[in-house]
């Protein structure tokens, strides 16, 4: 199936990024909010759920950003990039029982600070995060 991903920015200007352990890499990483479309489903009410689910935010105002392909030799799925601004918390987590993330708000300087070291390691969340950047840069 297709994925998702959201770069969900509050009223305040915050970013809203999970915070996850990666068995892959064995570590602990600051994620965007993803997800798997699920059979039937638009991709957009596919991010919007993915969003409300993680992280408890949602609402706002909603963009394609891009699509990506983690591995276009290989796979044939793609991954639907949102930019959602405006967003507000509305609800708690409503996590799956194999789910394990806390959220977090963070600044546009402190997501900079993130992609600049490195710290952004899955490429399916750095293509969207560096195209926000490279389009809509406050600084």
């Amino acid at each position: 199936p297709d994925w998702v991903n959201v770069i969900a920015i509050t009223q305040e200007g915050k970013f809203v990024l999970v915070r996850q352990y990666r068995h892959g890499i064995k570590e602990t990483r600051y994620e965007i909010c993803a997800g798997v479309c699920e059979t039937g489903e638009e991709p957009l009410l596919s991010a919007q759920r993915e969003l409300y689910e993680e992280t408890g935010y949602g609402n706002g105002n909603w963009t394609k950003l891009m699509t990506v392909s983690a591995n276009a030799s290989t796979m044939t799925n793609i991954t639907h990039c949102y930019l959602a601004t405006e967003v507000e918390r509305i609800s708690t987590q409503h996590l799956e029982e194999t789910e394990d993330l806390t959220v977090h708000l963070l600044s546009e300087e402190e997501i900079k600070a993130l992609l600049l070291n490195d710290e952004v390691k899955q490429s399916l969340m750095a293509a969207p995060l560096w195209k926000y950047f490279a389009l809509y840069s406050h600084s």
